[in-house]
């Protein structure tokens, strides 16, 4: 009989859910999830971490620690193979640290997945996950598109026993797996790997339900689901619905209802209300027609409503298949989507195709990631040499490096990694948990027995992840105050201001002769140093040549490099560091070299 794996809690914390649901009902939710008879919840992944990161409250590691505490059922993990939780791929020491730290927090599943469905890649992350005794589950991505899909599939579906995967996930992002291809995929991955095979779908209008029970009478011995609110809203497969359906076909896969609904009701107090869902119904329309992630789409949407380009979209995704294309057609799960994505944003945008090109797209065609399936475009491929190849990927620095550097900051192996994998972003999140650790000890030095102080960081932790403004609890003579402080206001895109107002200056300065003027390509945030505490790239009044790195502008999560195109000299940089900037932005002012003079010919 097939068994259900639950999503809910994973979805829960990233977005577009993150932060709705306080963390004491997230427990109690996964209480009630945890007797219902699931193969395991999956309570943590890339979304997880990077939304935990630019929140700053809560650290991902004590999330997977406190759910462990309360439940029975194992808990998992999806990984994106060398890229982890991230959008860069690390290197091997890294992962087999970073897959201790979550086998010690209390993961026993790993779900593991190369964005490329290049296997090789999972090599590392399936022996670290192997050698602690845990379970690997292998994704294979589906929805590249590719003539030859199949083939390819089976190829690397052959390859994962020797890596030693238990089982084989077919994982479908783009909503685009249909019923009957689910149906003779599993056959057809479980003959060429011999091991069992699960699925994990998304999709709008029944379609993931539809593929979830053909695959189910095909064989499948795992399929991911989520309790209603949440499947209705980011368009995933009702464990209630399938539960039932499933039942009624003969498969009954043994969970229980009745505590799925139950489930289903705390979860609707936190997102019932909302007038409109998370996923626009725009948005939803657009991926389902291009097939592509809705999450991929709703970001390419913002990125060009800030540049005041929102009628742009179609004309994005249409370069964004286009440049699949050209790309090998590469499936589109995180962050190879993101990267395209990125690519067909600069292409519009600038009405010009390959004139700028971010690093991960030279990577990414350059071979660095892995194997797409199909072939890369060789007119792209000499577009991309004649730009410069890609910066070497350089993995993260040693940990140990690390924790010297930042031993005011980071106190445990588990910080470590999050500000190796972050850098400079997760430092908000540690400087929260060092705050909180300092209250603890002095809950522990003003007598407060360990009952009591658990209690009190319990109340910090619900006041700090809801709205509630303060909270007074009394008890056995003990009064407890906690109030929430007001959290710094994220950064904004302002518009230009408008002519007359007494503070304006022009978008752009007016040209000068002889000088160059270097604007931003794309709408991000502007770094002038690879890293926190490194030197800027350049100041005023350095000289610079050609290809010459000037900032890092970055944009869905992508370091972009922005260079110099011709020798000069840095006249004025005006941006700060950190800031944020809109797509032609003035970031630099170079004062062009002046031609050799014609007696130095």
């Amino acid at each position: 009989m097939p068994a259900l794996v639950d999503t809910t809690i994973r979805l829960l914390g990233q977005e577009p859910l993150a932060g709705r649901m306080p963390a004491g009902d997230l427990l109690e939710l996964a209480e009630i999830l945890d007797g219902a008879g699931f193969a395991y919840l999956e309570v943590s992944g890339g979304g997880v971490f990077d939304t935990a990161v630019r929140r700053g409250v809560e650290s991902p590691w004590e999330r997977i620690r406190a759910l462990n505490s309360r439940t029975k059922t194992p808990l998992a993990m999806a990984l994106r193979g060398r890229f982890l939780v991230g959008s860069r791929p690390v290197g091997g020491d890294f992962v087999r640290r970073f897959v201790a730290s979550a086998a010690e927090s209390g993961i026993e599943v790993f779900r593991l997945h190369d964005p490329l469905n290049h296997v090789e890649n999972l090599r590392e992350a399936g022996e670290a996950i192997t050698a602690a005794g845990k379970e690997f589950d292998a994704g294979l991505v589906y929805g590249s598109g590719y003539k030859g899909e199949t083939e390819a599939l089976v190829e690397q579906a052959r390859k994962l026993p020797d890596l030693g995967a238990s089982r084989v996930l077919l994982h479908d992002p783009s909503s685009s797996l249909h019923p009957h291809r689910a149906h003779e995929l599993v056959g057809t991955l479980a003959a060429a790997s011999g091991l069992p095979v699960g699925l994990y779908c998304q999709g709008a209008a029944g379609n993931a339900m539809a593929a979830a029970l053909e695959a189910t009478r095909a064989g499948a011995d795992r399929i991911a689901t989520a309790v209603y609110p949440v499947a209705l809203t980011v368009h995933r497969v009702s464990g209630e619905a399938l539960s039932t359906a499933l039942k009624g076909l003969g498969l009954d896969p043994g969970i229980d209802v009745d505590a799925l609904w139950q489930a289903s009701e705390l979860v609707d107090e936190h997102i019932g209300d909302e007038p409109v869902t998370p996923l626009a119904p725009r948005i939803a329309v657009r991926a389902a027609e291009h097939r592509l992630p809705p999450g991929l789409v709703a970001a390419l949407d913002a990125h060009l409503r800030a540049n005041g380009a929102g009628d742009r979209l179609p004309d994005v995704l249409d370069e964004l298949a286009v440049i699949r294309e050209e790309a090998g057609w590469p499936p589109l799960a995180a962050p190879i989507g993101q990267i395209l994505g990125s690519q067909a944003l600069l292409h519009v945008l600038s009405a010009s195709r390959y004139r700028t090109v971010v690093d991960e797209m030279r990577a990414l065609v350059e071979g660095r990631y892995g194997s797409p399936p199909g072939p890369v475009d060789a007119t792209v491929k000499r577009a991309v040499s004649l730009l410069g190849g890609a910066p070497e990927e350089e993995p993260p620095a040693e940990l140990d490096a690390i924790r010297e550097e930042a031993k005011d900051l980071a106190s445990s192996e588990e910080d470590l990694l999050l500000l190796a994998l972050f850098g400079e972003e997760a430092e908000p999140l540690l400087q929260t948990i060092r705050g909180r650790a300092s209250r603890d000890e002095s809950l522990g030095a003003g007598g407060v027995d360990q009952a009591r102080a658990e209690r009190i960081r319990e109340i910090v932790r619900i006041v700090q992840e809801s709205g509630v403004g303060e909270v007074t609890i009394e008890e056995s003579g003990m009064r407890v105050s906690v109030r929430r402080t007001p959290e710094p206001a994220e950064p904004i895109l302002l518009p230009q201001a408008e002519a007359g107002e007494p503070d304006a200056a022009p978008a752009t300065p007016p040209p000068s002769d002889g000088v160059v003027r270097v604007e931003a390509p794309m709408v991000g945030v502007f770094y002038r140093a690879p890293q926190p505490g490194a030197a800027p790239f350049v100041e005023e009044g350095d000289t610079v040549a050609p290809g010459q790195t000037l900032c890092i502008l970055e944009a869905m999560k992508l370091m972009n490099e922005i260079k110099a195109d011709a020798a000069g000299v840095v006249r004025s940089i005006h941006v700060g560091n950190a800031e944020p900037v809109e797509f032609g932005q003035l970031l630099f002012e170079l004062e062009q070299a002046l031609p050799p003079p014609l007696d130095a010919v």
